[in-house]
């Protein structure tokens, strides 16, 4: 499974560079972005594509980064709450196994009738 993991992994980079070879015109032309609104109007400098494409990449990795982290600490925190749950009632249940028997509690074995 390990091996067809790092095949496929190769493949897609493979067709990756594939695809960028054979499109180097259109990634290399030049675009800019333009915000206008009625109070605030922009204008980027000029850019390839690739740089897009690359930095969009990036952004993509840090926001997916941030929620991955987020999320580790709440299922750590839920962990925590659980096994301390799981503790008070390991507690609760040796507490009540460790009650003494009276004669009380024991019946003649007989159901009345």
């Amino acid at each position: 499974m390990r091996h067809l993991r790092g095949i496929v992994v190769i493949l897609f980079i493979l067709l990756v560079i594939v695809v960028a070879v054979q499109n180097y015109q259109a990634f290399s032309t030049p675009v800019s972005f333009r915000v206008n609104l009625v109070f605030f109007q922009w204008e980027s400098a000029a850019m390839s594509l690739y740089l897009v494409a690359v930095i969009t990449f990036l952004i993509g990795v840090i926001a997916s980064g941030c929620y991955g982290i987020a999320e580790r600490f709440r299922l750590k925190k839920q962990i925590k709450a659980l096994v301390k749950e799981a503790k008070e009632k390991d507690n609760e249940l040796n507490s009540l196994r460790n009650l003494p028997v009276t004669t009380d509690d024991i019946g003649s074995g007989q159901p009345e009738s």
